[in-house]
């Protein structure tokens, strides 16, 4: 979450001068065109793009709990002795 407020920090400060917006503004509506131009390949790339992260995800929350390490000392822990 933090590279999101970092970029988010950024993007402001690039949307403030007109010429860094008219540049964002462009590349942001050639996108359009670039989709419709190029369509199965384009959307091949769009479906790796959204899917990749989400299963990157998933993998992260299902995998398991790495096992407790061993106290290496417990075998050196004094056995209950019976008094008599």
């Amino acid at each position: 979450m933090a590279i999101l407020g970092i970029l988010l920090f950024v993007l402001i400060f690039v949307m403030i001068g007109s010429g860094s917006r008219a540049m964002v503004a462009g590349i942001f509506g050639g996108a359009g065109d670039w989709i419709a131009k190029y369509a199965p390949f384009s959307y091949i790339i769009l479906v790796v793009i959204v899917l990749v992260p989400i299963a990157a995800a998933i993998v992260v929350w299902k995998w398991p709990e790495p096992p407790e390490p061993e106290n290496p000392l417990a075998r050196f822990k004094p056995e209950d002795v019976v008094d008599d």
